[in-house]
């Protein structure tokens, strides 16, 4: 099973658009990085900009409505991720409780669909999805 753990750091939400991770702390989560690494269970991870240096597109009125960040409304929000391979909802939250993370930060886990999982009509409807993710 695949899960993706999202790190909601504390007060990224309002974080200046250059904002950069303190090194300290970098240097502590690339240890966390490097056992899971070494444990065969990493498979993709990445830093994201703060809210403050995207954008979003929403569709209330049914047309596409661009806001450029930050919101207003946010309380949190994503500011990286790790793609996982485990066995269990279980392990992923054993693992996340190992993660150096600092006062009132949270880390999300939620588990990635596969397209097995999903019914023979949403993968009819699906179908060529599997060769666009083997194509990244």
């Amino acid at each position: 099973m695949r899960f993706m753990l999202f790190v909601i750091p504390a007060g990224y939400e309002k974080a200046d658009p250059n904002a950069m991770p303190d090194p300290k702390a970098v240097s502590a989560m690339m240890k966390y990085n490097e056992e899971m690494q070494k444990a065969g269970i990493l498979l993709d991870l990445n830093g994201l900009t703060p809210p403050s240096a995207g954008a979003r597109v929403s569709f209330t009125t049914g047309k596409p409505i661009v806001t450029d960040g930050p919101y207003i409304e946010t309380k949190e929000t994503v500011g990286g991720y790790w793609m996982v391979r485990l066995n269990s909802k279980e392990e992923a939250v054993e693992w996340a409780k190992k993660c150096p993370m600092q006062n009132n930060e949270t880390i999300e886990i939620r588990q990635v669909h596969e397209f097995e999982d999903f019914p023979q009509d949403v993968q009819k409807a699906a179908e060529g999805f599997k060769e666009m993710q083997q194509k990244h």
